[in-house]
C-alpha cells in the first residue's frame, strides 16, 4: 500500500499532462492538479483528477506533489508558493530538467521546514509519456526512492535510482546532450547522403541494420530528420538549448571544454535564430545542410 494518499500535479504541458494522466488511471489514488492552462485542466478532469484554482489551494489537499515544469526558475517559484501553506505537501518531486547545484540548494532549503525534495526528471518522447514507458532517473534517499516507486511506475517503464539529489538531473542532462549531439551527427550524415544522391529514409533505414543504429537514428533520425518533419510542441529547440546549456554548465563545475557539445550547443542557438526556436529540434538540420544559413560548414 502506498504511504501517500493524495497526490498533487502541478504542470500539464506536453509531457506532464500524459505522465499525469497515467498517474491518475494507475495509481488507484486520488490525484489533484494545477496548471495555468484551462483546456489542460479539462482534460485532466475528464481522466478524473480534481482541478484546483491555486498552487495554495492543492497544496493543502496532498502529502506528495509531482512538478512538471519548463526549467528550475518555475520550480522554485511553485516550491516557494507550496512550502507557504500551513497543510504543506511532505514530499516535493521534480521530474522537470533542472540545474543540479540550484536543485541541491532548493532541498537544503525545503529540509529546514520538513519538506523532503527528490528529483526525478523522465527522458524519451512524448509517445513514450502518453505510453507510460519513460525513463525516470532519480535523485534522493534510498527510502523515498523506494517509496515513490510505485507512483513513478505508473508514468514510467525503467525507474533508476541514480544516488542522492541531484545525481538524477545530472543523468537526465547527460543524455540529452548525447541525443542532441547524435541528431547533429545524423544531420551532417543525412545532408553528405542526400547531396550524393541517396535518400535520407533509405539511408536511415539501411545504417539501422548495421553497427550504426541506435535509438536516435530509429527515432528523431527516421521520424523527424528523414521525412523533413519539424513540428511544434515537440520538445522544442528552445528547451534543447536549455538543457545542452546545463550539460555545459556541467562540463564547466568539472574544468573541462567539450568541443562536440558546444558546437552542437551553437548549432541549435543559430537555428533557433533562424526561426525554429518552437520546431522540434532535429530542425538543426537545416542549419547544418545550408537551408537555414549561409552554408553547411562549421560555424565561426
Amino acid at each position: 500500500m502506498s504511504q501517500y494518499q493524495q497526490i498533487g500535479f502541478i504542470g500539464l504541458g506536453v509531457m506532464g499532462g500524459p505522465m499525469c494522466t497515467n498517474l491518475v488511471r494507475k495509481s488507484g489514488l486520488p490525484v489533484h492538479v494545477f496548471d495555468t492552462s484551462k483546456e489542460a485542466l479539462a482534460k485532466l478532469v475528464e481522466a478524473g483528477a480534481s482541478a484546483h484554482d491555486s498552487i495554495a489551494e492543492l497544496a493543502r489537499q496532498v502529502d506528495v506533489v509531482f512538478l512538471s515544469l519548463p526549467s528550475i526558475d518555475q520550480v522554485e517559484a511553485v516550491c516557494a508558493q507550496l512550502r507557504g501553506t500551513a497543510d504543506r505537501p511532505r514530499v516535493i518531486v521534480d521530474m522537470s530538467t533542472s540545474d543540479v547545484a540550484r536543485t541541491r540548494l532548493l532541498a537544503e532549503s525545503l529540509a529546514q521546514d520538513g519538506i523532503a525534495y527528490v528529483d526525478a526528471p523522465v527522458a524519451r518522447t512524448a509517445e513514450a509519456a502518453l505510453n507510460g514507458t519513460l525513463l525516470i532517473t532519480v535523485g534522493g534517499s534510498d527510502a523515498l526512492f523506494e517509496s515513490l516507486s510505485p507512483l513513478l511506475g505508473c508514468m514510467g517503464s525503467d525507474i533508476i535510482h541514480c544516488g542522492e539529489v541531484g545525481a538524477g538531473q545530472m543523468v537526465k542532462i547527460l543524455n540529452n546532450m548525447m541525443v542532441f549531439m547524435t541528431v547533429n551527427a545524423l544531420s551532417e550524415i543525412i545532408t553528405i547522403g542526400r547531396r550524393a544522391g541517396l535518400a535520407g529514409d533509405v539511408l536511415f533505414e539501411l545504417l539501422s541494420k548495421g553497427s550504426a543504429d541506435s535509438f536516435v537514428l530509429r527515432n528523431h533520425g527516421m521520424k523527424s530528420l528523414a521525412a523533413d518533419r519539424f513540428p511544434e510542441k515537440v520538445f522544442p529547440m528552445l528547451y534543447a538549448i536549455k538543457d545542452a546549456g546545463l550539460a555545459l554548465t556541467l562540463a564547466k563545475q568539472g574544468n573541462f571544454e567539450p568541443r562536440i557539445a558546444q558546437y552542437t550547443y551553437d548549432v541549435m542557438c543559430k537555428a533557433r535564430d533562424a526561426g525554429f526556436a518552437q520546431n522540434y529540434h532535429p530542425a538543426m538540420v537545416q542549419v547544418v545542410d545550408g537551408r537555414a544559413g549561409e552554408n553547411s560548414g562549421p560555424l565561426a
